[in-house]
């Protein structure tokens, strides 16, 4: 049986989609979550998946990933209110299209604005894990990826999101084998076709459309998000400890490597 009682986690990207399904689940196993949303338009969706998780339990904070101070902020703001952080969920991110074709403003735009949201930021989080960890003996990283950074995007208009992903999996491994020995863990999860709106938004892409998309993959159906929220909180306990390093595949086998 899972049992968060007394581990307090800090998440982002939390207001909607995984992030949300992974407030819910974490709060019902007891977790103390602090909450991080972008901006007061996603303040709703974080605190309606918190809804059932006592006050005590649960903190909302905003942060806009595009501004590194308010990064900073995020994680001096969460340490001040809880006193600790037992385990960081890094599920927030941004997704841009652009392509080989488009102009150089929307290509630039695209590879400047992700890999400030999906890698810089998140890194600067994952360094004040590492220092708060080093001094209290361990914590647990758990970093989202994506399959495309495993094996590219389908869509090349997504090579600037599957580089940052490919980006910020490579940090999430390098803390991984630089800071076992001092009981941090870190963990990559690399979903595949999940029920979320990005996913949506990538299959009306596709020729086909939805219907497409799902007679592709092994299942014939999408990766529910409280399946990953199941996994994050079973990792959160910090009792598989020799998983460290491990990148988890969640896509039903339709990508197995």
């Amino acid at each position: 049986m899972i049992d968060l009682k007394g581990r307090v986690v800090l998440l982002t990207g939390a207001s909607g989609g995984i992030g949300a399904a992974t407030a819910r689940i974490l709060g019902g196993y007891g977790a103390t979550i602090v909450a991080h949303h972008l901006g007061e338009a996603d303040r709703g969706g974080a605190e309606a998946a918190l809804a059932e998780v006592p006050q005590e339990r649960r903190h909302l904070l905003a942060a806009d990933f595009a501004d590194n101070g308010a990064v900073d902020e995020l994680w001096r703001a969460a340490l001040a209110w809880a006193g600790r952080i037992d385990v960081v969920v890094l599920n927030a991110a941004n997704l841009r299209w652009a392509g080989v074709d488009d102009d150089d403003e929307t290509w630039d735009r695209s590879w400047s604005e992700q890999l400030q949201v999906n890698v810089v930021a998140p890194a600067r989080l994952m360094r004040g894990a590492v220092r708060h960890w080093r001094a209290t003996g361990g914590g647990v990283l758990i970093t989202f990826a994506s399959w495309n950074a495993q094996r590219g995007a389908t869509n090349p208009a997504q090579i600037a999101y599957s580089a940052s992903k490919g980006a910020i999996k490579a940090a999430a491994q390098t803390i991984a084998r630089g800071y076992a020995k001092e009981n941090i863990l870190s963990y990559v999860l690399t979903p595949g076709i999940v029920r979320t709106r990005m996913s949506e938004e990538f299959a009306a892409t596709q020729p086909g459309g939805e219907a497409a998309v799902t007679q592709s993959l092994a299942m014939k159906e999408w990766v529910p998000p409280h399946e990953i929220g199941e996994l994050v909180a079973f990792l959160s306990t910090g009792r598989v400890r020799h998983l460290t390093g491990a990148t988890l595949d969640i896509n039903g086998a339709t990508y197995v490597r």
